[in-house]
């Protein structure tokens, strides 16, 4: 490394140092870089007599030093070689020659013959450096692009965790488990920015990006500036266990938290959302109160509210996580039959909901792995009977596939009237893709044509109504058949007729494509062959249907009244619509698990007092101190109460006022004696 190339390393420049009697001589070697090389001059800086042929003259010694040397110069054994810096200092031009000090030479005798040396130097350098800032900007520009290109590649490659990228599709021992969940697609702007761009997404955001205050980082929501200022509300969670790779998690409630529970209860009795409103002012960020509230502004059609309560419930949930607590490995469990936990599920499905009515299917799927990732033994709110539905919008047909094939051994998924319809149709999608060769074509299309035939003969009775659904008459042979006419719509099941209501009323869209239709109508055919031909599968899939859907578990109609389908929430057995549904927490288990209990609030019946149920029904908004669950009991303020009593007594009497009825005469009081 040359002399130079270290003084730059330590941070020094020719010139700085503190200048002394031979400072500003310089001595000509051999061996030394001909930019350090220089004439020896005289006193005042003038150059000698006959030194023109021999270097080059100086007016300011920092014209030697030329940095783009340092950096794009050719490094042999460590250090640059001699001609090559001697070329470049000395003409400032592209040239290339084996013998660097002879054209050195001649280009100094060119330089003195033609003019000045040190305009002649100063322009091919000023022409060199402009030639190479444009190159360094147009690869510059290059990188760019070709990084904002493979941004989402090394994503992938970022989560993946292995280091290392596949063109084709991995092998099965290094795929990711069904149910990960990837960061990004939780992001709907993710896939907004897809669709119409970066700039029509965040157009309006950037311009605040200056005065923006950098808040926690969270994944699932990001935090406006509108919102009340976060302050913790005694939310936290822990770890109850961590065995054969899964860790159990709970949200727990601080004391502080509870007492707000409380009183969101007791709003919530009070039938008055305002009282939820003014429990807010006071808990901005108490979840339950959030999600109540949303779902009445989004009865009042006020969806951006309920939109923005949701994401607020979601990010003061997320800011409680436990360190250990992942939303993208698929191992954390969350027991849904502890109260803390369901706000959690509540909120990931109502924003699910949100984000698939805006458009983003693709983020509205990972929003439903994320919930079936929390518990998916139990899937309590059975997000099986939605994630077919998700993965079709989103034209996520191999992960459809690969669902059903990993776990129809263990779940019996092709029992699902959702997973037996919609498997098949990703399939035939999948075959309408030009991009695969002729035997995979062909094989996908069989196979698709092979499971919507085992789907007609195991559900018969969903096919007249989705042909309704989708405005098409069949044809007479299909309608007067005995296998798919009236009788078999209404010989099945009322359990099966809810999943079937289930998912026509929320698939049957995806169904209306004319070549869709059209590959529907060829294997109805087929199954009226066999059905015809007498084939033992039909019998056989008739006595299972009569077996397998007698009575629906009640993660499915919990399922149906969030679904809010009006086919399926009319097709509910009596014993779920006549009880009370609470929104914040519909149909709670039958082995909830509390870690508090609420103060019981007496009953005027139990508290023993005739009067006071007797003015209550008089005044409806008379309570006795004794009453409210806060205080327990009748406790010191039980006077105030009386006092109270006393006064509404005296104000009721006050107002009462009694008239004599004046009897009008009649003239014949005893009638006219026609009765007879």
């Amino acid at each position: 490394m040359s002399r130079r190339a270290l003084r730059r390393l330590r941070g020094e420049q020719r010139g700085q140092e503190p200048l002394g009697p031979g400072a500003l001589q310089f001595v000509l070697h051999d061996d030394d870089d001909a930019e350090e090389e220089g004439p020896k001059r005289g006193p005042g800086g003038r150059r000698p007599r006959g030194a023109g042929k021999e270097g080059v003259r100086i007016n300011n010694r920092f014209e030697l030093i030329n940095i783009e040397d340092l950096e794009e110069g050719p490094v042999v054994n460590g250090e640059r070689p001699d001609c090559l810096l001697t070329e470049a200092g000395a003409s400032g031009n592209k040239r290339r020659s084996q013998s660097g000090s002879t054209e050195t030479k001649r280009d100094g005798e060119a330089a003195d013959k033609e003019g000045p040396p040190e305009q002649s130097n100063a322009a091919g350098k000023l022409r060199k450096k402009k030639r190479k800032q444009k190159n360094k900007k147009t690869a510059a520009g290059e990188a760019s692009e070709n990084g904002l290109e493979d941004i989402d590649r090394i994503l992938e490659r970022i989560e993946d965790g292995s280091g290392s990228s596949h063109p084709g599709p991995p092998p099965l021992s290094t795929k990711r488990h069904v149910l990960y969940v990837e960061h990004r697609h939780l992001n709907p702007d993710t896939e907004l920015k897809r669709y119409f761009g970066a700039r029509a997404v965040l157009g309006e955001q950037r311009p605040r990006q200056r005065q923006r205050v950098y808040p926690k980082c969270t994944w699932l929501t990001t935090p406006k500036s509108a919102w009340p200022r976060y302050t913790k509300p005694g939310l936290s969670m822990r770890l109850l266990e961590s065995k054969k790779g899964r860790s159990s998690f709970a949200f727990e409630h601080s004391e502080e938290y509870q007492q707000t529970q409380h009183k969101f209860l007791a709003a919530v009795e009070s039938m008055e959302p305002n009282n939820i409103v003014v429990l807010l002012q006071t808990s901005p960020y108490h979840v339950d109160s959030l999600l109540q509230l949303s779902d009445a502004c989004r009865f009042q059609e006020d969806q951006e509210m309920a939109r923005d309560l949701v994401e607020r419930a979601l990010y003061s949930m997320e800011c409680a996580f436990h360190p250990l607590f992942s939303l993208t490995s698929g191992t954390c469990r969350l027991d849904y039959r502890r109260p803390e936990n369901r706000s959690f599920y509540l909120a990931l499905y109502k924003q699910m909901s949100f984000l698939e009515k805006r458009g983003c299917p693709r983020t509205a799927l990972e929003y439903c792995k994320l919930i079936l990732s929390l518990e998916p033994d139990e899937d309590p709110l059975c997000m099986l009977l939605l994630v077919d539905h998700l993965a079709l919008r989103a034209r996520s047909y191999e992960y459809l596939i690969r669902l059903f094939q990993e776990w129809e051994a263990h779940r019996n998924l092709s029992q699902l009237p959702n997973f037996a319809f919609s498997v098949p149709l990703a399939y035939f999608l999948l075959s309408q893709q030009a991009d695969l060769a002729e035997q995979e074509l062909s094989s996908t299309r069989e196979m698709a044509s092979l499971l919507i035939q085992q789907a007609l003969t195991m559900f018969p009775g969903a096919l007249m109504p989705l042909l309704e659904y989708c405005g098409v008459r069949p044809d007479a042979t299909v309608a007067g058949h005995r296998f798919f006419g009236p009788d078999a719509e209404i010989s099945q099941p009322p359990a099966l007729s809810q999943l079937v209501s289930l998912y026509l009323g929320r698939s049957h869209s995806l169904w209306k494509e004319p070549a869709t239709m059209s590959w529907l109508e060829e294997n109805v055919h087929k199954v009226l062959q066999a059905v015809d031909a007498g084939d033992p599968a039909v019998e056989a899939c008739e006595s299972r249907r009569k077996v397998l859907y007698q009575c629906a578990p009640r993660n499915i109609h919990r399922h149906v009244v969030l679904s809010e389908i009006k086919e399926a929430v009319a097709a509910l057995p009596p014993d779920v619509t006549t009880q009370s549904v609470l929104g914040f927490d519909p149909l709670p288990p039958l082995d909830t698990i509390y870690s508090y209990v609420r103060p019981e609030r007496l009953s005027p019946v139990s508290h023993g007092s005739t009067i006071a149920l007797f003015f209550r029904s008089l005044l409806p908004n008379y309570t006795m101190e004794g009453e409210r669950p806060e205080d327990g009991g009748a406790g010191p303020n039980h006077n105030q109460g009386l006092n109270r009593l006393m006064l509404a007594v005296r104000d009721m009497m006050a107002n009462f006022h009694f008239h004599e009825l004046e009897v009008p005469l009649e003239d014949n009081p005893e009638g006219d004696g026609e009765w007879d």
